[in-house]
């Protein structure tokens, strides 16, 4: 008990120094909620060990069957994407208006709001759990199909490199959480309508040179990121004979079908990984003490540009070494020669724990801004408008406050982190078990792997409980 109050007054105190430029992300953790440590903890980490334990030995065919099963629901006769994507084009659009001539608050502009909220946040989490919505919400399928009806290629003019790989999107993801995580001011709105206008231009000039597939699923980060989120979905829209049809299934049931990524795209996933866990670590005493900064006199965002620009880098090196390094031992144990291939197909089985650390890492922010969106919806311009109803809606900033809230959001978040990465155990292990035809073989070169999990369990539930800053 007197921990977690010295750890609270030692919170206060940090945050009440750390006086810097407010022009920080919307996503910045207003309310800080410490994971209480030990329990939580050890709990994740025999949670994770035990899951691999009973999946040595329980039958892996069942699993195996169980995984696989779908059930129809029902037709969906009609195909408005490209309505859909339009309307999001201009929305988008009125959003980049309101970022240049709206509020200079980023809680009170929803430019801001919506790409580092509702975009970013909430698109992520529906995407992961219920199927792919962002293709028919991006803002570029539109736009470019009225292009291709009036004689643009549909496949372009130019054809990108095959050894380009998905290191374009690897690039452009890497350039966004620079962006988000580095750069000054990622939340203020005149420079975010820039930011945004220019990706939005660079990507559409893409795919009328190269094709609206190619671009989505070699270059542009939000399509292709998207996409691998929806494998682990719980719904899918399938073609039949009598056309396509709405199905469900168990998470991660789409993965059977998954052919191994290359190496850049084991690279972009883990990339979306770690960006996510660094946001998290930049804001912890251990990270600025390491760095040489003093938590309780914290100077801004512009003195650390340096090191988060280093450690942003070193994070996804050290992420992609360990899992790398944990395929390359397990392959070693049972003979298996190609590890590139190898760690492709283990890969997809990433996506449950990205998908918990972005709930857990952004859940309370979420939960505050996105009062604040619905609110700067209304009112994009601030005009005294009500366009929704709900410009002039209070904040309920207690919706994270008080005992019974912080029990929620602790046990919210540690139940994400524990069951994505028990679930990634599970789909590793019939991932393994596909490839290399033997349970008894897929088992053994699952330990180093199985390892890497628990202890990555035990950092982002660490994460989670560390003092912080901001």
């Amino acid at each position: 008990m007197k921990t977690l109050v010295s750890r609270a007054f030692l919170t206060g105190v940090a945050l009440c120094a750390a006086a810097g430029e407010a022009l920080a992300h919307a996503s910045e953790r207003g309310h800080v909620l410490l994971l209480p440590t030990d329990y939580y903890l050890f709990g994740g980490m025999l949670s994770v060990a035990l899951s691999f334990l009973v999946l040595v030995f329980l039958p892996v065919h069942g699993f195996e069957r169980l995984s696989a099963r779908r059930v129809a629901l029902f037709p969906m006769p009609l195909d408005g994407r490209s309505l859909l994507s339009t309307l999001s084009f201009l929305a988008l659009a009125g959003l980049v208006f309101a970022g240049f001539h709206g509020s200079r608050d980023p809680l009170s502009n929803p430019l801001p709001l919506v790409i580092w909220t509702l975009l970013w946040v909430g698109v992520t989490i529906v995407q992961g759990v219920l199927g792919n919505v962002w293709d028919w919400i991006n803002p570029w399928y539109g736009p470019w199909r009225m292009l291709v009806r009036a004689g643009v290629p549909k496949d372009g003019f130019w054809r990108l490199p095959a050894w380009l790989g998905m290191w374009p999107a690897f690039v452009t993801l890497f350039g966004f959480a620079w962006f988000e995580l580095v750069y000054l001011a990622p939340s203020d709105p005149e420079r975010l309508a820039i930011a945004v206008s220019l990706y939005w231009g660079f990507t559409f000039a893409g795919m009328v040179l190269f094709g609206h597939e190619r671009w989505s699923g070699r270059v542009e980060f939000l399509s292709l990121f998207f996409t691998m989120l929806s494998r682990l979905s719980f719904f899918a829209l399938e073609a039949g004979d009598r056309g396509r049809r709405l199905v469900i299934g168990l998470p991660g049931y789409k993965l059977g079908e998954a052919a191994a990524l290359p190496l850049s795209g084991i690279a972009f996933l883990l990339l979306a990984l770690s960006s996510v866990s660094f946001d998290g670590l930049t804001h912890t005493f251990f990270w600025l003490d390491l760095i040489g900064i003093n938590p309780l006199e914290f100077p801004g965002r512009s003195a650390v540009v340096g090191a988060n620009s280093l450690g942003l880098a070193l994070m996804f090196v050290l992420l992609f070494s360990a899992f790398m390094g944990a395929v390359w031992l397990g392959c070693r144990f049972v003979g298996e020669a190609d590890v590139v291939k190898t760690g492709g197909l283990l890969a997809w089985s990433i996506i449950p724990i990205a998908l918990a650390y972005h709930f857990s890492h952004y859940l309370v922010g979420f939960t505050i801004n996105s009062q604040y969106a619905l609110a700067a919806l209304s009112d994009p311009l601030m005009q005294g408008w009500n366009l929704f109803g709900t410009a002039g809606m209070h904040v309920q900033a207690g919706a994270t406050l008080g005992a019974r809230s912080a029990w929620l959001i602790w046990n919210a978040q540690a139940v994400a982190i524990i069951g994505g990465h028990v679930l990634a155990v599970v789909l590793s292990h019939l991932i393994a078990y596909r490839h290399f035809g033997s349970a008894r073989v897929a088992t053994i070169s699952q330990i180093p792997l199985a390892a890497l999990m628990v202890g990555y369990t035990v950092f982002g539930l660490w994460l989670l409980s560390a003092p912080t800053v901001g």
